[in-house]
């Protein structure tokens, strides 16, 4: 009996870590409750240079820190699915071509798209590519994101200008990076402390 009881045991833990967090629009909470991610997002954060406030609102608008996100599947009549209109896919909502692209070039071989630490350094990559082929600021959270969504040759024809609603959207990334840099001011310290407890 011990055995089906410890796969039991094992699949709700591993069921409750790809959970996203409980109260998402709160940075400290967030990474209270998932002990790992601050230390992935700083790990980025050091190797790329994009602040984590900026990295997590990415994440947040993206998928709302769900592992597996995909877009939504058309149906025909109904009950017949569709193929989906794109390859987006896990926390960073990564297309499949642009992730074969960052294992390629940030030597991530082993990277998944599922994997929060793997998602948040495809994010500080991504943006680090941004500011270094199109100049943007690794602390200008709009045009950052509208580069991560429009892609580095939209961005650069300025596709989101016919986007009212996306430029909107960036708007509100921003928005939401600066409230998780206010949060984070407040817990970074016990954050940072190895021997915290919450």
């Amino acid at each position: 009996m011990k055995k089906p009881l410890t796969l039991l045991f094992l699949f709700t833990l591993a069921a409750c870590t790809a959970m996203p967090p409980k109260n998402s629009d709160n940075i400290c909470s967030t990474f209270r409750e998932k002990e790992d991610w601050y230390d992935d997002a700083k790990d980025s954060f050091e190797k790329w240079g994009i602040p984590i406030p900026i990295q997590m609102a990415i994440m947040h608008q993206e998928s709302h820190f769900v592992a597996d996100a995909q877009p939504p599947r058309p149906w025909l009549l109904g009950f017949i699915p569709l193929p989906r209109d794109s390859s987006a896919y896990g926390y960073a909502q990564a297309k499949d071509e642009t992730w074969d692209s960052y294992q390629d070039k940030a030597g991530s071989w082993g990277a998944d798209r599922d994997e929060f630490a793997d998602a948040t350094d495809f994010i500080g990559w991504y943006c680090d590519v941004s500011h270094t082929r199109l100049g943007i600021s690794k602390f200008d959270t709009r045009n950052l994101y509208l580069a991560y969504h429009e892609g580095h040759g939209g961005y650069q024809r300025k596709s989101y200008l016919q986007k009212a609603g996306l430029v909107q959207i960036a708007d509100k990334v921003a928005r939401r990076a600066k409230l998780f840099q206010s949060q984070l001011q407040e817990c970074k310290g016990d954050l940072e402390n190895k021997g915290w407890f919450f």
